[in-house]
């Protein structure tokens, strides 16, 4: 073929191309075109924050961070001697008709028996004060701490605090190295985080892993506590037995919390890992040091809890949709009753952070004490409204709490209700409302809901006059006398207070 008529045949054939497409966009102006250009100076909002340059996608490695806490990092080697006795079993309240103890009229039959433990603690302060978990060293009559250099040092339990699973122990040394306080409220579930301790016998280890979640309950406190306080940062960092007490750290190095669960099917590592945000770490750590107590606020309501059944939430007036903590109950002359919150009332901030769960408000409401002001934020009727609060104590007031023979007593207490009074014939009295395994109490055959009226001949109706008695009788011995609804007669209950 001629090239003139190829030349003539593409020419023809593109001025069709050119008319075709002319005509259909004439004729089509309303057309919709499904064909998209990106417009790159702009995110998607599926994106979020991805591109935000405020904030990387994290460090190319961990070297920095792991550096700063392997040398701050210890071994903590616990002895506990335990003994077995007959275990006779708690019995019904006439068994202390006379006040006296099968166990102290027989004697202890028992035997001493060595138990050995092992865990991790995180160094503080360049003194020698260490934070690790109140399970850690529980009931522990020696304890050791291993730095990762290898050289050791015997510790000495300063306090602990069973409610948040926390406690501080010091070892006699100078110019030790320890980790940054960081803050718990800025970490952001999806951020990475590092676990480090003494997992499984194995040496210093280092596991990395994200915030899953926050202000987490796993209600794993009450085994040792009657008050136990729960709002764990979530992680997917590998720890085990041994990581207990050992911090969990961000990228920059700084602590940010201490690790103290996990979620197991096993007792092994199984995905999950929960920890003390280090912002109660702090406010109990300083508690511990400067008073060997833990100053522990309380707003004085009952709450509604996740695993609420659809009739308790009926009942109650819940919504599926209710955003917010829900007050179940205004204990009688408390802060939250003070400050004008009533059943029914929807609490959606505290001090303008967002509470969405009755842990995460927990969570809050442990970094204060007795005595600070807060405002709360809440819904009633659909309406917003505010109220300022001061906290109290466990004793209704707020007074400093003092490390004392009554925190060794194992128990919860409230005043007994007018109402209940008059019906026992009483002036007042100190109700027992919970005794917890561990405690003074635990070691009699009290039972919970016993009403004490006498603590060595004086009469008591509130809770502060049985905790002045008991404070000042020191390390000597209490007789409480009381009574039982619905069974006739006194029974009596002698307490030594130095029987540790």
């Amino acid at each position: 073929m001629k090239l003139k008529q190829v030349a003539g045949i593409v020419f023809i054939s593109a001025a069709t191309t050119l008319g075709s497409l002319w005509g259909y966009n004439h004729f089509n102006q309303t057309a919709t075109t499904y064909l998209y250009k990106q417009d790159t100076g702009k995110v998607p909002v599926n994106y979020a924050k991805f591109f935000d340059h405020e904030r990387s996608a994290g460090p190319a490695d961990f070297v920095d961070a792991a550096s700063a806490a392997i040398p701050a990092t210890v071994h903590i080697k616990t002895k506990t001697t335990r003994t077995a006795t007959n275990n006779l079993p708690k019995k019904n309240p006439f068994s202390d008709l006379f006040g006296i103890d099968p166990n102290d009229f027989f004697g202890d039959r028992g035997r001493s028996m060595p138990e050995l433990g092992s865990g991790s603690g995180v160094i503080i302060s360049e003194d020698g004060y260490i934070v690790t978990n109140n399970h850690v060293v529980d009931g522990a009559d020696e304890v050791t701490v291993t730095l990762s250099n290898k050289k050791y040092f015997k510790a000495k339990v300063v306090a602990t605090d069973p409610s948040t699973d926390l406690a501080v122990v010091r070892v006699e040394a100078k110019g030790l190295p320890f980790l940054l306080y960081g803050n718990s409220d800025d970490v952001k579930v999806g951020q990475w985080v590092l676990a480090v301790g003494y997992p499984l016998s194995l040496e210093t280890t280092v596991t990395a892993g994200i915030v899953s979640a926050k202000g987490r309950s796993i209600d794993i406190n009450i085994r040792q506590s009657q008050a136990p306080v729960e709002s764990f940062i979530q992680t997917d960092a590998a720890v085990n037995p041994g990581n207990s007490g050992g911090p969990l750290i961000n990228p920059q190095g700084q602590l940010i919390g201490i690790n103290s669960a996990i979620a197991s099917p096993t007792g092994s590592y199984a995905g999950y890992s929960f920890t003390i945000p280090v912002n109660i770490v702090k406010k109990v750590v300083t508690d511990l040091i400067k008073y060997g107590t833990t100053q522990r606020a309380y707003l004085g309501i009952e709450y509604a809890r996740e695993n609420l059944s659809d009739d308790q939430k009926r009942e109650n007036g819940i919504t599926d949709d209710q955003v917010g903590v829900f007050i179940m109950n205004v204990r009688e002359n408390g802060a939250a009753a003070k400050a004008g919150l009533h059943k029914g009332d929807v609490i959606v901030k505290l001090n303008d952070i967002s509470v969405n769960t009755g842990a995460e408000l927990v969570g809050q409401i442990a970094i204060y004490r007795p005595g600070d002001k807060i405002k709360i934020t809440y819904l009633r009727n659909g309406k917003e409204s505010e109220a300022n609060v001061i906290l109290m104590n466990s004793s209704g007031n707020m007074d400093l709490v003092k490390n004392s023979a009554f925190d060794k007593l194992g128990a919860q207490f409230q005043p007994l209700q007018k109402k209940d009074a008059e019906k026992l014939s009483v002036k007042g009295g100190v109700v027992v409302t919970s005794i917890s395994e561990k405690g003074l109490f635990s070691r009699t055959r009290m039972e919970e809901g016993f009403i004490i009226l006498k603590v060595n001949g004086q009469s008591v109706s509130s809770v502060d006059e049985f905790r002045k008695i008991v404070e000042q009788a020191g390390n000597g011995s209490l007789k409480l006398e009381g009574v039982y609804p619905g069974y006739d007669g006194t029974f009596s209950y002698p307490l030594r207070l130095n029987d540790e």
